[in-house]
């Protein structure tokens, strides 16, 4: 707007110094001052609103041009014209540009028709040129305005995109994370508070099974500190040159995991088909973390003296490659209170009946590792008594 108005007060000197001081143009009786010069202000100031209200600077300079060039006040009306058309192209478009062209022949049609001293041919010959110039540069930077206006718009999307690409990745890590350190803390601390608890049983009458008991609780804690210790790391992106960093454990770890819950106290008969040792990380890290969780559910609520039983096996049937893992025990466990849930891909049976589960961040997490991988999870009482978990995950993703 600032640089509008000076060029209104140009304008307005250049008339008052040419055509009111100087009476240049006016043969007979120049107009006075106080008829003039208003006219000519009211010329001009419409131009410094041309940039915000383009469409009524425009008339209100077309309607004043009329009075202004009948009186030969100057050159302004024919500037303030060509830049109302100008802005009209650029802040509005090509067919308000149209009428507005159409006036301004109108305009110069009755004064040719009224003024036989104009010529006629020179008059129309200078009016088609200030179109025509006006015309090719309102589109050049119309067109450059639309284009920014554009550029803007698609960077303003590709920002909001970019931020909501951003918090959907944020809550997702932030699910892993938890998910991970579920898994960690959930199943160590399980095992030594058990271990806890039989060791404060045991330490009157056998000391010997209390030391045990207690070295096992040590095992777990100095294992599930260095579990967090990592993750933590990761977290932090503390990661030290040269350092050797100890790879997230996976279906070749059941071994180990099965031997740390006997040594709890749960026996665990763990059978693991050949062929799974080229899995991917993330079905392999699955198959481990929901194995675990169910052990873990063994050990705290299926009761004293429960057994469990592990089976993982690869089946490849055609194009279908899956791993099923199938965890069960022989404990009462929540066999009264839970009913069974099926989660995973495929729609939930009909001849189960739905589990309403509150809480059970170990069910969840579970459920969340099937879905990841297009798999399903069944969970609830075993035919044959006690609580079993059974997870189909396909090996390959379907494209």
């Amino acid at each position: 707007m600032v640089g509008d108005t000076l060029l209104a007060v140009v304008l307005l000197f250049i008339d008052f110094v040419l055509f009111v001081g100087g009476s240049v143009g006016h043969e007979n009786h120049p107009p006075p001052w106080f008829i003039s010069l208003p006219i000519d202000v009211a010329m001009v100031a419409p131009l410094v609103f041309r940039r915000k209200k383009p469409l009524a600077s425009a008339y209100v300079v077309y309607f004043v041009a009329i009075a202004h060039g009948a009186l030969s006040l100057g050159f302004s009306s024919v500037a303030a014209l060509a830049m109302s058309l100008y802005s009209i192209l650029v802040y509005i478009g090509r067919k308000q540009g149209l009428i507005y062209v159409g006036a301004l022949v109108l305009m110069t049609g009755v004064e040719v028709f009224t003024d036989k001293s104009t010529p006629w041919l020179g008059n129309a010959l200078f009016t088609a040129f200030g179109i025509a110039l006006c015309w090719t540069l309102g589109e050049f930077v119309g067109a450059r305005r639309a284009y920014q206006l554009e550029v803007e718009a698609r960077l303003h999307l590709l920002e909001t995109e970019r931020d909501q690409a951003t918090r959907i990745a944020v809550a997702e890590e932030r699910g892993r994370i938890a998910r991970e350190l579920h898994d960690v803390v959930a199943h160590s601390v399980s095992v030594m508070v058990v271990q806890a608890d039989g060791a404060a049983l045991a330490l009157p009458t056998n000391p010997e099974l209390a030391g045990r008991a207690l070295q096992t609780i040590s095992e777990t804690g100095r294992g599930a500190l260095g579990e967090l210790r990592r993750l933590l790391e990761v977290l932090r992106g503390d990661h030290g040159d040269g350092e050797p960093r100890v790879p997230q454990p996976d279906a070749n770890a059941l071994g180990e995991l099965a031997e740390r819950m006997r040594g709890a106290g749960v026996p665990v008969d763990l059978r693991v088909d050949d062929g799974l040792t080229d899995l991917p990380a993330g079905v392999s890290l699955g198959i481990y973390r929901i194995v675990q969780e169910s052990l873990t559910n063994t050990l705290k609520h299926a009761g004293t003296g429960a057994r469990a039983e592990v089976h993982v096996r690869r089946t490849t049937e055609g194009k279908n490659d899956t791993v099923e893992v199938l965890v069960r025990d022989d404990g009462a466990g929540r066999a009264r209170q839970l009913e069974q849930v099926t989660v995973g891909a495929g729609a939930p049976s009909k001849k189960a009946p739905r589990l309403q589960v509150a809480g059970g961040n170990g069910l969840i997490g579970m459920r969340e590792r099937a879905n990841v991988y297009g798999g399903t999870l069944e969970v609830g009482p075993a035919p044959t008594g006690g609580w079993q978990v059974r997870a189909v995950l396909p090996v390959r993703l379907a494209p």
